[in-house]
């Protein structure tokens, strides 16, 4: 409000409300008015929506203190300024004991989980206690809001720790399942290659043999002997790993001479010999 001299002054969303000596006169519309002071007063009063932040300390059912921080938005109804104005002191304490009335009775009841999902099951008793109180004031209630929950500090910091600790177990079980199965898919893997690498061989040696055995009969198809044919294929062989083991830079050749190779050739006329025939003699 501006007042000087004789002047008043209502700025647009709000209403005047004019006394002359104390008494009440009646209502000044926006803008400027002129006015006899100091016998006549304007007080300003404001119709814009408004917004009131209660906080409430309560006791859950299992006994965890937490702190309730209510919204409360309202306006003054336009045909009841007067009462707005003379027939309550400190309306804003009344909001606030009627919120404060409404949730010292209701979070008692319910644990601290079940508080933050019983926000709507509030709102709307609050809504209805606040709204019937103060409607005969002229505040008109329009909306409630719960903000905020919140405990204790301690309370706080051993839910985040519950939580964090859960989440530290599902991890720790989502990695140990991670483990077993890249554990398993390994065994099996080598497995395969086992059964791969046996089947591999398998048919190496199959191919082998067919190889050997289509030699040893074209050789003798060639005029040549089994022994001769297999003390070739015997020697073959010796050449061949012998040139192996050259190629490789680690490997040491150590030379020998030429009873080396025929005492490998020995054995091989021994394996070629057939078995002797013993004859028992009678007892």
């Amino acid at each position: 409000m501006t007042s000087c001299c004789c002047f008043s002054c209502i700025p647009t969303g709000s209403l005047g409300v004019i006394q002359r000596c104390g008494e009440y006169q009646g209502l000044q519309e926006p803008g400027c008015s002129c006015v006899c002071f100091p016998f006549t007063t304007v007080q300003p009063v404001s119709l814009a929506l408004q917004q009131h932040v209660c906080k409430t300390d309560c006791k859950t059912k299992d006994s965890v203190m937490v702190t309730v921080m209510t919204a409360v938005q309202y306006k003054i109804e336009r045909d009841m300024v007067k009462a707005a104005v003379f027939d309550i002191e400190q309306p804003l304490r009344q909001i606030e004991a009627e919120v404060d009335s409404i949730l010292r009775s209701t979070v008692p009841s319910m644990t601290l989980d079940e508080s933050y999902e019983a926000k709507d099951k509030m709102v709307e008793e609050i809504l209805s206690s606040v709204k019937e109180a103060m409607k005969r004031y002229g505040y008109d209630i329009i909306k409630v809001l719960i903000t905020d929950i919140k405990p204790e500090a301690s309370i706080l910091a051993a839910m985040n720790k519950i939580n964090a600790q859960r989440r530290q177990r599902a991890a720790a079980l989502e990695k140990g399942e991670a483990e077993k199965f890249l554990k398993i898919k390994a065994s099996e893997a080598e497995a395969e290659a086992k059964r791969l690498a046996g089947v591999g061989m398998a048919g190496m040696r199959t191919a082998m043999a067919y190889g050997y055995l289509d030699s040893i009969q074209f050789m003798t198809n060639s005029g040549m002997t089994e022994a001769e044919a297999l003390q070739m294929m015997l020697m073959t062989q010796y050449l061949d790993t012998l040139k192996d083991f050259s190629r490789r830079h680690s490997s040491i050749l150590v030379p020998h001479r030429a009873p080396s190779l025929s005492k490998i050739e020995e054995v091989v006329e021994i394996e070629a010999e057939p078995p002797k025939q013993f004859e028992l003699e009678e007892m």
